[in-house]
């Protein structure tokens, strides 16, 4: 895929593509193996904060299912700029395969799809039909950091 064209496409949408993740754990953030790069569960962070830390259908944090979507929007960014860093560019990037939105959420919440539209949706925006993807979206207790999403994707190279 075209480097200059899907940062472009990025600012058209009104979002900067952040810094590439660190580890803050024992991994790393992209592996490589064949034509598949497995990218590490991204929690939502803008500036070293966690975004709507929470669980989602929780009275007591008030986070919103639009809250959860724009989270999930914020770590498929990270996600792309983590592949962009382990390859150089996103010249090799065939398409995204799958992705795996975690929700952290409360006993009763059913919502899950309308969270994870936040990433898939951002994925098809910024690559078109290469970012169509096989999806799950599943309810937790709890993520790490107390955040309410973490987004994990599989991309494909070509």
């Amino acid at each position: 895929m075209d480097d200059a064209g899907i940062l472009d496409r990025i600012a058209e949408l009104g979002f900067v593509l952040p810094p590439a993740p660190k580890a803050v754990a024992s991994y790393i953030p992209v592996r490589v193996s064949g034509n598949l790069a497995f990218v590490a569960g991204q929690v939502p962070m803008i500036d070293g904060v966690v975004l709507h830390p929470g669980r989602l259908g929780d009275p007591a944090d008030h986070v919103t299912v639009d809250d959860g979507a724009e989270a999930a929007r914020q770590a498929a960014l990270q996600a792309l700029s983590a592949v962009r860093e382990a390859l150089g560019s996103f010249e090799p990037l065939s398409g995204i395969a799958q992705v795996t939105v975690y929700i952290a959420s409360a006993p009763g919440f059913i919502e899950h799809p309308a969270v994870a539209n936040g990433a898939s949706d951002l994925l098809v925006d910024v690559l078109g039909h290469a970012g169509r993807h096989a999806r799950a979206a599943v309810g937790m207790s709890s993520l790490p950091l107390g955040a309410s999403v973490e987004v994990a994707v599989t991309a494909q190279l070509a």
